[in-house]
């Protein structure tokens, strides 16, 4: 085989690689969690999202998280109707979506973490008390 047929041959490999990597990185596409699908509209509404964090820190309304091994209680000061999300930002697919009212005179709010993953999570909570809306974002370790 003499020198120009292994040139060819090099370069022939060198696209194939190419062409693979390619194929690879289009086949992640998607899978990425760093990012939400819906990052635009966040920010059209960001000042919806300041005001709810400003009634949650005006009104003294901050919830007390407990972290346990069996569940997440999370203690509000008044009786609410909630929504919860909490993310796993290294797993899209594990995320855990919660709607409800608070259960108790404590105005509790229990999460099972049975089958979720140990390590971060954020964990995002919406919820109107007493015809007043309040927002609260914390990343918490299970």
């Amino acid at each position: 085989m003499n020198w120009g047929n292994k040139i060819m041959l090099t370069m022939a490999a060198f696209i194939v690689f190419i062409l693979a990597l390619g194929a690879y990185m289009l086949s992640k596409q998607g899978n990425d969690t760093l990012v939400e699908s819906n990052y635009y509209e966040k920010g059209l509404r960001y000042e919806e999202e300041y005001q709810l964090k400003a009634n949650t820190f005006s009104d003294h309304a901050e919830p007390v998280i407990t972290v346990n091994p069996s569940q997440v209680i999370i203690r509000l000061k008044d009786s609410a109707s909630y929504a919860l999300v909490l993310m796993r930002p290294s797993n899209a697919k594990a995320d855990k979506k919660q709607v409800g009212n608070t259960i108790g005179n404590d105005h509790l709010i229990l999460l099972e973490r049975k089958p979720a993953d140990k390590g971060l999570w954020y964990l995002d909570l919406k919820w109107e008390s007493k015809h007043k809306q309040y927002q609260y974002k914390k990343s918490i370790t299970l």
